[in-house]
């Protein structure tokens, strides 16, 4: 096997190729026939890839071990509009490649650094004292995970200091946004922004490398209560302001709008409403940009899942 070989991106139906991947999930499953394989997820820097070891052993399972790299040679084919990797073969990476694998990892295009320092000047720019000290104070206890946290565990901004990269941008889209409708309140509309996710950081269990899943409490609770829950342990920590806690906690719990995607409440004020369609704008761009990786100009991707539609990459 050669050792980085064809990158997920480049993958095409029929290929039989080497690559180095990191193997991010790994389980043993039954066919109907009750022959055993295992079913796996493989990622690199672009995208990731669902792969299958046929007749596969205790032995060949317990030689799996999570994001760690491996050397592998599969063959590509699609099925049920998907693309599926029959591995053909796989071994761990020697230490020399190992010792690579951040190269591996799908990450936000800007430094997390640069990208935390951008967030401390729009916590600056908030001039309600309530609000500045309660986002100051809740970024200031994550700053740690802050450097290398997802957004999520599969969909938009699912990459190393994901987090950061849909913070900062949607910060900046609600800046612009604010300079053309005047009467926005950028004091909430920053705060709600900041705030919105912040307990993904708890509801997802994240490795240094990006790579998450979910927490039994983040399971059981979810992102949107345990924010709320956090701002109400904010204010009583530092005594803010109750009706401001009322507002934010009102963001969170609207942020997506609907109870089938998780808000019990829609959003009920100005920058309640606009929190959501900036949220749901830098979702779904990130989604195209991700798409239009995959294919070239001119071309249609396969159904995306994250937006429930094939998606055309124009060419002019």
């Amino acid at each position: 096997m050669t050792m980085d070989g064809v990158r997920i991106a480049d993958l095409k139906d029929g290929l039989i190729c080497d690559g180095t991947y990191i193997l991010k999930e790994a389980i043993m499953k039954k066919t109907n026939a009750g022959k055993y394989y295992i079913d796996m997820v493989f990622m690199d820097d672009t995208g990731e890839a669902g792969a299958k070891k046929w007749d596969a052993t205790n032995e060949d399972m317990a030689r799996l071990k999570p994001n760690n790299l491996y050397l592998v040679n599969v063959k590509v084919q699609m099925w049920q509009g998907k693309m599926q990797l029959n591995v053909n073969g796989i071994r761990p990476a020697p230490p020399e490649i190992q010792a690579r694998i951040a190269e591996f990892v799908p990450s936000a295009p800007f430094d997390p650094t640069d990208m935390m320092q951008t967030i401390r000047e729009y916590i600056g720019k908030i001039k309600n004292n309530d609000m500045n000290r309660l986002t100051d104070s809740i970024y200031e206890e994550y700053k740690e995970k802050l450097e290398y946290y997802p957004a999520a565990k599969s969909l938009h901004h699912a990459v190393r200091s994901g987090y950061l990269y849909h913070i900062t941008t949607m910060l900046e889209s609600a800046e612009k946004i604010s300079e053309v409708y005047k009467s926005i309140d950028t004091d909430l509309l920053y705060t709600g922004v900041l705030l919105h996710d912040i307990m993904k950081l708890e509801e997802l269990d994240s490795t240094e490398l990006g790579i998450a899943d979910y927490s039994i409490k983040g399971q059981l609770l979810g992102h949107i209560e345990m924010g709320v829950m956090k701002v109400d342990e904010k204010q009583r920590e530092l005594g803010l302001d109750e009706n401001v806690c009322l507002l934010v906690k009102h963001m969170i719990l609207s942020h997506h709008e609907v109870p089938e995607y998780g808000s019990p409440k829609p959003p009920m004020f100005m920058e309640a409403e606009i929190l959501h369609y900036i949220d749901l704008i830098d979702a779904r761009v990130f989604d195209y940009e991700s798409a239009y990786k995959t294919v070239m100009p001119g071309e249609i991707t396969e159904k995306i899942w994250s937006l429930d539609r094939k998606v055309y990459r124009p060419d002019y």
